[in-house]
């Protein structure tokens, strides 16, 4: 595991290597990060960040949404960012009074070429262009699952509260009542309600990998979530963070954003052949989705099993006639 303490050092001016070895310097960018005291969030226009819904400032924290049903709230930069490569440190908390799978929804740390648009998911737009990551504290699809009287398959169940990252290209919805399944690129439980501790969301974006690390449990480590090449974000897009309630609530608290530019050291040639993105996409998306194949594979499977059973209860039947046909035979010829 990685020291927070040490990464939060290092991110004020430091000297390390990314993941596949390559130098890298990171700073703090101050345009870009909300933290205490919030002056000027929300009531000034000359703020670099602006609420949305029902979202209000307190001394201590961003609250979107309180602990109350029906609420939507969020929080976003009015800066669009141009950085290529970033890392980001959310410090949340989410906290109410319902108990386990009786509160939600969920917040939602953006990174979207839209800003301040309300919508169905986690209190933002659906069919979003650019980075969601969700942390779902309501487990509808599993809800679903035992209305119909069905379960889960042990690879495919998912322990809530779940951390899951998605990337949109403006043509793609995310499935509210399967929790996001069908386009998570990968994710992670997260024990993140009613901590007495702090707990901190770590999203680092650099040559195209994405990592996701957690900090939940007062140990002062990251824990590692997701790692995905192949991502590709455009620059220019908006970061945010929202939150909403439904039937069941949960206090929905932001203490701060903090964002590095990540500095990485690249050759003359990387730079020349490093095509400009203008469309969020994930390279061989189609291998990170275990989960649709696994249910394609039980489908077939269900349907060869049927026919087999179907082919042997048969081939049962004409040997058990053969049988039986030699046997009457058998038995006459004995009484002449």
């Amino acid at each position: 595991m990685i020291s927070r303490s040490s990464l939060v050092l290092f991110a004020v001016l430091c000297f390390g290597l990314c993941d596949d070895g390559h130098e890298m310097e990171e700073f703090l960018k101050r345009e870009y990060s909300l933290s205490k005291p919030y002056q000027g969030v929300g009531v000034s226009g000359s703020s670099h960040w602006e609420l949305m819904g029902d979202a209000l400032i307190t001394t201590d924290h961003v609250r979107l949404t309180p602990d109350q049903q029906s609420k939507q709230g969020a929080i976003w930069s009015r800066m669009p960012c141009h950085l290529r490569d970033w890392e980001l440190q959310v410090h949340f908390k989410v906290h109410g009074r319902g108990k386990k799978n009786l509160n939600g929804d969920g917040l939602a740390v953006w990174y979207t070429k839209e800003r301040m648009r309300r919508g169905p998911v986690f209190g933002n737009r659906d069919f979003f262009t650019g980075l969601g990551v969700f942390v779902d504290t309501y487990p509808n699809e599993e809800k679903l699952l035992e209305a119909q009287r069905k379960r889960y398959t042990p690879r495919t169940q998912r322990i809530f509260p779940y951390v899951l990252a998605m990337v949109g290209n403006g043509s793609i919805s995310y499935d509210h009542d399967r929790d996001g399944r069908p386009s998570e690129l990968g994710g992670c439980s997260a024990m993140v309600r009613n901590l007495k501790h702090d707990s901190f969301l770590f999203i680092r974006y650099v040559r195209r990998r994405l990592t996701i690390m957690l900090d939940i449990d007062g140990q002062h480590e990251w824990r590692d979530c997701l790692d995905v090449p192949g991502v590709r974000l455009p620059q220019g897009f908006y970061f945010g963070a929202s939150a909403v309630t439904g039937d069941l609530s949960d206090n929905h608290d932001l203490i701060s954003m903090k964002l590095y530019q990540l500095t990485v050291l690249r050759s003359k040639q990387e730079d020349e052949e490093q095509e400009e993105v203008l469309v969020p996409s994930v390279d061989n998306m189609e291998l990170l989705r275990p989960y649709e194949d696994e249910e394609a594979m039980s489908s077939i499977s269900i349907f060869f099993c049927v026919l087999f059973s179907m082919l042997g209860v048969f081939l049962l039947v004409v040997v058990g006639l053969v049988l039986y046909g030699h046997w009457s035979e058998s038995r006459r010829k004995r009484f002449y």
